[in-house]
């Protein structure tokens, strides 16, 4: 069966891991041999010893006979380039690998003749649900989203009625209502604000108001937006220069906004500019989760609180960083999903006559099969 690595994730911030000592134990029951580089899940609260007691056996960081014996790596993000090159030629990656413009990647895949599977191009068919790694790590973006909310806005979120007089809830407007809005939405309604939600696609009212939101309809205009594969598809701009007039008013109102349009491999759309900012009142907060791609809100910056003529911009990228355990335990599950119908007993099985499979292996054996993603312009 295969032998299957699990490394310590690098990346600053990242606090996640690929496999849980649940699911180390399942892949051993299944006769796989697993490796877990020494301290790669205790950001995540899980130890050495829970690994080593579920079959594991633990490795020095950077252990270059581990890396060179693996048949497939299962990670949170990209490893290096050089622990890549560690790697024999045929071994799998797979993770969130961050592949749109990635040619730092490609290189590596192409060098080192390396198979990859970016979870970020994962079709979005009913059998890839349990493995969809976007939409796990999403909704624990929203949900933590609307706790960062009301913990930075100067007022209470629910309504309360007390000797002094009644406090009213807070207005919250949620930009977008994919699988974080949607948290977003049923966090915040969980404590108790008025919720409202923009979204290009009308298609999602009725989620939105089953969480007991209220739906801001789309601009009356001859283009309509709807999914492409699951996914928003990019609007005209347009389109969201009528939605932006429309959302200027909400905002004026708000307490609260939470961004969370996002488009695989593009720009976000900037959706709240400087003047719409002018008119949020002092105390109000904005919650940008798309700023890593541009943001949908002016001014925010990745890892910052800007102080916006008294409006709080929380540039809030990877939140499912700040959730490790339970973010760490529902992406190795994505992985056991994805990955388990792949074993064989002479190792994975790539079979590209797999819709699943077929959509999101970047690279087979070197070949890179998606160059327009990797290396836009380039060639394969």
């Amino acid at each position: 069966m295969p032998r299957l690595l699990v490394p310590a994730e690098y990346a600053a911030g990242e606090t996640r891991v690929a496999a849980t000592p649940e699911t180390v134990k399942k892949f051993h029951s299944l006769g796989c041999e697993i490796a877990i580089e020494s301290g790669a899940g205790l950001s995540a609260g899980f130890a050495d010893e829970a690994y080593k007691a579920v079959g594991a056996t633990l490795v020095s960081i950077g252990d270059s006979t581990s890396w060179a014996n693996a048949d497939g790596v299962l990670c949170v993000q990209t490893p290096t380039a050089d622990a890549l090159s560690k790697l024999k030629s045929g071994s799998l990656i797979v993770g969130l690998l961050a592949p749109y413009g990635n040619t730092s990647l490609a290189s590596s895949l192409k060098n080192g003749s390396l198979s990859a599977i970016a979870l970020e191009l994962l079709p979005r068919i009913s059998r890839a649900q349990s493995a969809d790694a976007l939409s796990s790590q999403a909704n624990i973006g929203g949900y933590k989203a609307a706790l960062i909310a009301a913990s930075a806005l100067d007022r209470y979120f629910p309504m309360l009625m007390t000797a002094a007089g009644t406090v009213q809830p807070a207005r919250v407007v949620i930009l977008g209502a994919g699988v974080a809005g949607l948290q977003a939405v049923a966090t915040a309604r969980r404590l108790g604000a008025v919720v409202y939600v923009s979204d290009i696609r009308p298609a999602v009212k009725e989620q939105v108001e089953s969480l007991g939101a209220r739906f801001i309809d789309p601009p009356e205009i001859d283009e309509k937006p709807s999914e492409s594969g699951g996914y928003a598809k990019q609007a005209s701009n347009a389109f969201l220069a009528a939605q932006r007039q429309q959302l200027s008013d909400h905002l004026s109102e708000a307490d609260v906004a939470i961004c969370t349009a996002q488009v695989p491999g593009k720009n976000a759309p900037r959706l709240i500019d400087e003047e719409m900012l002018n008119r949020m009142r002092p105390g109000s907060v904005v919650i940008d989760l798309a700023v890593a791609q541009g943001g949908n809100c002016a001014e925010t910056k990745q890892g910052e609180t800007i102080y916006r003529k008294g409006v709080k911009l929380i540039g809030a990228s990877d939140l499912a960083c700040t959730v490790p355990n339970h973010a760490s335990a529902l992406y190795s599950r994505n992985l056991l999903a994805l990955v388990v119908p792949l074993l064989e007993e002479d190792g994975l099985n790539l079979n590209v006559k797999d819709e699943l499979i077929a959509g999101c292996l970047i690279s087979q054996k070197g070949l890179i099969r998606f160059p327009d993603v990797l290396n836009p312009g380039g060639k394969n």
